[in-house]
C-alpha cells in the first residue's frame, strides 16, 4: 500500500496544499507548530476515518472555513483508489474513487496505516480503554465484520445502559435478556477476533521488543480477561456473566462485564509494565506493539501499511533510532521531525519542509 498523493483542503492549519510522497521515506521536517503532525494525522485519519487527538471532527476544519477535504491517490495490490474525506460542522463523509460510501466500514481497509508519537505511551501507561482502543482500531483496519460487531455493540449496550438507568425494577428485569442475547453475541465475536489478534501479535512485538534491547528484557502481552473456548462458549459465558450482575448493574446505572471493560496485560520481564516500567521501557514496549502490528497488517492483507512516526526519534537514544530507521525499509514511511539531516543516518528519502501550513518548495 502506497499513499502517492495527498491533497489538503483547510484541513487543520492547511488552506490548499499537495504532498507528492515517495515509496520509501517520506521526511517531512520543520520547526514546531508549522503542521507536520497535522499531515501525519490527515493520512491517519484518511486511513481509519479516526481522528488522532480530538474528540469532535469539527476541529479538524481550518479556522474560518466551512470544511475540510482530504483527498489521496493510493496504490494498493488492486490497483489505482482514490480515498477521500470531508469534514464539516454537521458530521462526516467518507469516498471511495469519488463514490461515498454508504457505510463507514465500506471505507475501512482500503488503505491501512500505522501511527506512532510520544503520545502512544499512553498504550502501556494509562488504563483500559486505550489498549481497548488499541486493539478496535487495528482489528478493524482488516475485519469489516469486526468492525460491525463493535458498532452495533455499542448501540446495544447503549441501549441497556438507558434502560439500567430508569431504575424501574420490574421494566429493567423483563427487558434486560432481550438485549443480553444479542449483546452477547456481538461481544463474543469482539472478544474472540482480540483473542486471536493478541496471539498473532505477541510473539512479532516480543522479537521486536527483544531486538530494540539488544535481548536485554522480554515483552509479553495476554487477555487479563477470560476469552476461553469457542465463539458459542464465550456468547454463553457472557450471557450468564451478564445474567448475575443484574443488581449491581442496575444499582450502578451501567453493564459492568463484557469487552467494553476488558484490558490487555502487557508485561516487561514478567513484571506489570503499567505500574513498574520506566519510561524508556514503556516507550520501546510500546513502539515494539507498533511495529508488531506493522508485521500483522502484512500477514493478513499481504502488504505493508503506511507507518507513520511522528516526532518520535528525538524521543529514542542512537542505537533505537538506527534500528527504528532501518526497521522502516521496505515501506511506506512518513516520518515528521525538526531536522531531517539529523534522522537519516545515510538514508535515501523524500524531504518536504513544511512551514506555516504549506510546503517550502
Amino acid at each position: 500500500m502506497r499513499i502517492k498523493k495527498l491533497t489538503l483542503e483547510n484541513f487543520r492549519n492547511y488552506e490548499n496544499e499537495t504532498f507528492e510522497f515517495g515509496d520509501g521515506l517520506n521526511v517531512l521536517s520543520g520547526r514546531n507548530a508549522q503542521g507536520k503532525t497535522n499531515c501525519a494525522e490527515a493520512v491517519f485519519y484518511l486511513c481509519t476515518g479516526t481522528p488522532l487527538r480530538i474528540r469532535h471532527e469539527k476541529q479538524l476544519v481550518k479556522f474560518g472555513a466551512e470544511r475540510a477535504r482530504v483527498t489521496a491517490e493510493t496504490q494498493t495490490r488492486f490497483g489505482l483508489v482514490t480515498l477521500g474525506a470531508e469534514i464539516s460542522e454537521n458530521g462526516h463523509a467518507f469516498f471511495v474513487n469519488g463514490n461515498k460510501t454508504a457505510k463507514f466500514v465500506d471505507f475501512l481497509g482500503n488503505m491501512n496505516s500505522v501511527f506512532f508519537s510520544p503520545g502512544e505511551l499512553r498504550l502501556v501507561q494509562d488504563g483500559p480503554e486505550e489498549r481497548r482502543r488499541f486493539l478496535d482500531l487495528s482489528i478493524s483496519q482488516t475485519s469489516r465484520t469486526y468492525c460491525t460487531a463493535l458498532v452495533r455493540y455499542g448501540k446495544i449496550l447503549e441501549q441497556r445502559n438507558n434502560l439500567l438507568k430508569t431504575r424501574n425494577v420490574d421494566t429493567v428485569f423483563e427487558t434486560l435478556p432481550v438485549w443480553d442475547e444479542q449483546l452477547a453475541s456481538y461481544a463474543a465475536r469482539i472478544v474472540k477476533a482480540r483473542r486471536e489478534f493478541l496471539r498473532a501479535l505477541s510473539p512479532v512485538a516480543s522479537e521486536i521488543h527483544s531486538l530494540l534491547t539488544d535481548g536485554t528484557e522480554t515483552l509479553a502481552l495476554g487477555a487479563d480477561y477470560n476469552d476461553a473456548g469457542s465463539e458459542e462458549e464465550i456468547a454463553k459465558r457472557l450471557l450468564s456473566s451478564l445474567e448475575s450482575s443484574y443488581e449491581r448493574d442496575l444499582r450502578l446505572g451501567y453493564t459492568t462485564v463484557g469487552p467494553h471493560r476488558d484490558d490487555v496485560k502487557i508485561a516487561i520481564d514478567g513484571v506489570d509494565a503499567r505500574g513498574y516500567a520506566s519510561q524508556g521501557q514503556t516507550r520501546t514496549a510500546a513502539l515494539a506493539l507498533k511495529l508488531g502490528e506493522v508485521e500483522i497488517f502484512k500477514s493478513l492483507t499481504g502488504e505493508a501499511p503506511v507507518l507513520i512516526l511522528d516526532d518520535v526519534l528525538s524521543e529514542l537514544d542512537l542505537m533505537r533510532r538506527k534500528k527504528l530507521v532501518e526497521r522502516t525499509r521496505g515501506l511506506q514511511c512518513v516520518l515528521t521531525c525538526t531536522h531531517a539531516e539529523r534522522v537519516l543516518f545515510g538514508r535515501e528519502c523524500t524531504k518536504i519542509k513544511i512551514h506555516g501550513g504549506k510546503i517550502i518548495r
